[in-house]
């Protein structure tokens, strides 16, 4: 399966999805002006993905901000997540969060509520 590498920009996220070296991540500031735009190659990589996903699958997210729009196509990949979990594979998420960001570490506990999934809510120094 091709990998998808994003470079970040001062508006988007970092995105590596690479089945190969077990890699998914969504890092960085999320904000696109076309947040559908943005997000759609990486929607369309997890509903091909998800016919026929790795062993295990950590998918990582990495935001230090993301706007309302943003929100909205996050709890879309997370759903996709939930699917393959439901589906009987080894699905987690890692959610990690700036030590000292009380909203980013909230973000995650809100989204872990939303889905039926193994969620790590992890900090790190920012």
């Amino acid at each position: 399966m091709d990998t998808i590498k994003i470079n970040s920009t001062e508006d988007t996220p970092r995105v590596i999805l690479d089945t190969e070296n077990e890699v998914f991540e969504i890092s960085g500031m999320s904000l696109p002006e076309d947040v559908n735009l943005f997000f759609e190659p990486v929607l369309g990589w997890l509903e091909d993905y998800a016919k026929k996903p790795n062993p295990e699958t950590i998918f990582s997210f990495k935001l230090t901000y993301f706007n309302t729009a943003s929100s909205k196509l996050i709890l879309d990949i997370l759903f996709k997540l939930e699917e393959m979990f439901e589906d009987g594979h080894t699905v987690k998420v890692h959610w990690y969060y700036p030590e000292d960001d009380e909203d980013m570490k909230e973000s995650g506990e809100e989204y872990s509520e939303l889905v039926d999934l193994p969620f790590e809510i992890l900090s790190y120094e920012g």
